[in-house]
């Protein structure tokens, strides 16, 4: 049996003793947060709260949030938290200039991270047996680095790819005996069908796990990369403002994705009021950063929807688990004053027989009033079929998709290969109401 459990001590801890650990790292980083950071400890004093009189974790929701914005006002270095000279890297968001967010990396923080990302890896099932390749971009983007890190960390062979270059991505999983793919979700189904058309026998490789991340994606989205790559796929959860990944990722079990509390502290809030919720509660997931040195954040808002759960897990594991992020506060669309998210839509068209995992999402306005067009690629096969069997499928999508979603849409099938693939992370909405003069 694979051994997953990479801290023994930590995975598996009482509660009781776990939140003693929390409490402790916490007390010091508001201590460094407070003495080295202006913006925050300008939050602190606007508010008139002592950071001494936080003795306890419930005391924690007393405390202001960050936000990105917080970050980005910080541009470039007024979130990091060390003298330079003791900052020995810098990961940063896309972004123009004065509007990314900018994290410095002490080597502490770099070990950190690299156990953390052990551990992820570890939960997943990977071995130092396996070979990894690691397709997520390296460079300012924490994505290649924090995997490949991690994968050294548990002794496992790496192979840095990074993103694009699909044919010789196959060659090197063929050649190289690749038995762990580490990417996108989006750009798995891509490798995925471009493999298929150049006739790879999958057999004849050794790819066995993937480990996907950077992206929301659903259950359905799992179910597609597993019917057409010979893997068990796995989420894992991570960004770049609270280290990059390696913040939380899951079992066997798939039954939500473990945090490691021992150094990220969670909650869930009402995205619109604040209010800390309770288990189970879906809301907007809060972190606070207990070890970390370069940038500490404090209960800082990440846009990520989800929930969290404390009973322990079939695996053995006592941390909390958190619900897999399907969505963000950002990615909410309004439609004819109705909430849509993408991860709805993307349900309802992949429990459809006969489509292809490439969508997008299309809202225009005609005589002031939103329309929402859901294009989908329609798989060979079906394609080619009679006309009333496509005007079928339509209809069957559309009636499903209004029953989820509360609002009429029109669904548009789309001929195979018409939806530009994507090697990163997939675009999968196109709003033109603000291009059409509509706030």
């Amino acid at each position: 049996m694979v051994k997953t459990l990479w801290d023994e001590h930590i995975e598996v801890l009482p509660r009781e003793i776990l939140s003693k650990i929390q409490l402790n790292r916490l007390r010091k980083v508001l201590a460094r947060a407070y003495h080295n950071l202006p913006y925050y400890r300008r939050k602190l004093e606007e508010q008139n709260i002592d950071i001494y009189n936080i003795t306890s974790l419930a005391d924690l929701e007393r405390l202001p949030f960050t936000t990105k914005d917080d970050l980005r006002q910080a541009y470039p270095f007024g979130a990091i938290a060390e003298p330079m000279h003791n900052i020995v890297r810098i990961h940063s968001s896309s972004g123009t200039t004065g509007s990314a967010t900018v994290v410095g990396y002490t080597s502490q923080d770099i070990e950190i991270w690299s156990q953390l990302m052990a551990r992820t890896l570890a939960g997943c099932g990977v071995t130092q047996e396996d070979v990894i390749q690691v397709a997520f971009g390296y460079g300012l983007f924490t994505g290649g680095l924090g995997v490949h890190y991690g994968a050294e960390k548990l002794k496992a062979t790496v192979v840095p790819m990074s993103v694009g270059n699909t044919l010789r991505q196959i060659q090197i999983l063929r050649d190289f005996g690749i038995s762990v793919l580490c990417c996108t979700p989006s750009f798995a189904l891509y490798l995925a069908e471009v493999a298929r058309e150049n006739h790879v026998d999958w057999s004849q490789t050794r790819l066995r796990l993937g480990i996907f991340g950077a992206e929301p994606w659903s259950e359905e989205m799992r179910t597609e990369i597993e019917k057409k790559l010979p893997i068990k796929a796995f989420d894992i959860y991570g960004l770049s403002e609270v280290i990059g990944p390696g913040v939380a990722f899951e079992c066997e079990f798939h039954n939500g994705l473990h945090i490691s509390e021992d150094h990220f502290f969670p909650e869930i809030i009402d995205p619109r009021t604040g209010k800390v919720l309770g288990e189970g509660e879906f809301g907007e997931l809060v972190f606070t950063t207990l070890t970390k040195e370069g940038t500490p954040v404090i209960r800082y808002r990440t846009g990520d929807l989800s929930a969290l759960f404390y009973e322990p897990c079939r695996c053995g594991r006592t941390l909390v688990r958190m619900q897999r992020v399907a969505s963000r506060t950002d990615d909410m669309l309004i439609v004819r004053g109705v909430n849509v998210y993408p991860s709805q839509i993307e349900s309802v068209i992949l429990s459809f027989d006969g489509v292809e995992p490439y969508y997008q999402i299309v809202l225009t306005r005609e005589n002031y009033s939103d329309k929402l067009e859901v294009q989908v690629e329609v798989s060979p096969r079906f394609f080619s079929d009679e006309i009333k069997v496509l005007e079928k499928l339509k209809k069957q999508m559309e009636d499903k998709l209004k029953a989820e979603l509360n609002v009429s849409c029109e669904v548009k099938l789309l001929e195979p290969k018409s939806i530009i693939r994507s090697e990163g992370k997939a675009k999968r909405v196109i709003d033109l109401r603000k291009k059409e003069g509509v706030s």
